[in-house]
C-alpha cells in the first residue's frame, strides 16, 4: 500500500492533483488507514496511470469520471469504453502531429541561431534589429 506522497513520487503527479482526482471519484477503491490517510494499492496505481494518461491529452474530468463509472459497471460497457479510448487516441495522435511541427520549427530556429553565433551575424528576424535607424556610412 502507498500513501499519496509515495504515489505522487512514483507516478510523477503532485499530491494536490491526486487529492483532487480522489475527491472527483477517479479512484473508487482506495482505502483509508486508521489515521484516515488515503492508501493506494497496486491496483489503484493502474487507475492513477489511466487518469494521468487521459488528462495528459486534455480529456475533461466529466469524461474521465464517465469512463471510470463505466469500468465499475462492468463488461457490458466495453463498447462504450472502447469508443472513449479510440477518441482519446485520435486526439493524442493529433497532438503528436502538432508537437512534431513545433519541433521542426524549433530545429529550424536552433540551426538559424547556431549560424548567427558561428558567423557573428545580426538577427535579421528580430524586429528590434530592423526598427533601429541605420547609421550612414562615412
Amino acid at each position: 500500500m502507498y500513501t499519496i506522497k509515495e504515489v505522487a513520487q512514483k507516478m510523477d503527479v503532485s499530491e494536490h492533483t491526486l487529492r483532487f482526482w480522489a475527491k472527483s471519484g477517479f479512484f473508487p477503491f482506495i482505502k483509508r488507514n486508521e489515521n484516515n490517510v488515503r492508501m493506494f494499492s497496486e491496483n489503484d496505481l493502474g487507475w492513477v496511470k489511466m487518469v494521468k494518461c487521459l488528462r495528459s491529452v486534455g480529456t475533461d474530468n466529466k469524461a474521465i469520471k464517465r469512463y471510470i463509472d463505466l469500468c465499475i459497471v462492468g463488461d457490458s460497457t466495453i463498447p462504450e469504453r472502447y469508443g472513449i479510448i479510440q477518441a482519446t487516441k485520435i486526439k493524442a495522435l493529433k497532438q503528436m502531429e502538432e508537437l512534431k511541427q513545433q519541433l521542426e520549427l524549433l530545429d529550424y530556429k536552433e540551426k538559424f541561431y547556431q549560424d548567427l553565433i558561428k558567423n557573428n551575424l545580426e538577427d535579421s528576424w528580430n524586429p528590434m534589429n530592423t526598427s533601429k535607424p541605420k547609421e550612414k556610412a562615412v
